[in-house]
């Protein structure tokens, strides 16, 4: 693999990826806000840097998002994967990193509310992704360079809804529906 291959992003990118690194992400802010420890920031940075720099290629989170989490939950949950605009991601990326970035300088030089916030705005975006596959820093691309994909998440949000309503069966007692009986 050439140097030109390693500091590459993917376009398009895979959307069940990325809502996977998401929830990576999610984790890692959580742990380090549930337990306040600062060495928690450093795989975080780490993981938001080497996804700008060279995408999936470098990252753990993003390697294990892309080879083994997306193949289990699209065979698993027989989703099939829609592609999105890479550039919008890599800049999601970097403004992920900028916020991590600044809460680990804050925590070192402590500015712990700062960190604090920094985190949990970063969790708000990254839930938002991972749950609704609505994507802040993909919007705030679009605002700024404009992105045909993009522009609209209306659909995308119905589509998040009615799978949120798919995947979570009615009550039958609840609905008055008849529950059958063998």
């Amino acid at each position: 693999m050439g140097v030109r291959q390693i500091f590459s992003f993917p376009n398009p990118v895979n959307e069940t990826s990325a809502r996977l690194v998401a929830t990576g992400v999610v984790a890692q802010a959580v742990a380090f806000l549930i337990f306040r420890e600062g060495w928690l920031l450093v795989p975080l940075v780490f993981g938001f840097a080497a996804r700008v720099l060279t995408g999936p290629t470098l990252s753990p989170l993003g390697q294990f998002s892309t080879r083994v989490a997306t193949p289990f939950v699209e065979r698993r949950f027989g989703i099939e994967s829609r592609r999105v605009p890479g550039p919008p991601k890599r800049f999601a990326q970097m403004v992920g990193l900028a916020f991590s970035g600044a809460a680990a300088i804050g925590w070192v030089t402590g500015a712990t509310w700062a960190t604090y916030g920094l985190l949990a705005g970063l969790v708000v975006a990254a839930s938002l992704e991972a749950v609704l596959a609505i994507c802040l820093g993909c919007i705030a691309y679009s605002a700024i360079w404009g992105c045909d994909d993009c522009d609209d998440i209306s659909e995308r949000l119905s589509q998040a809804v009615l799978r949120a309503r798919v995947a979570v069966p009615a009550d039958p007692v609840t609905t008055g529906d008849r529950v059958p009986t063998h």
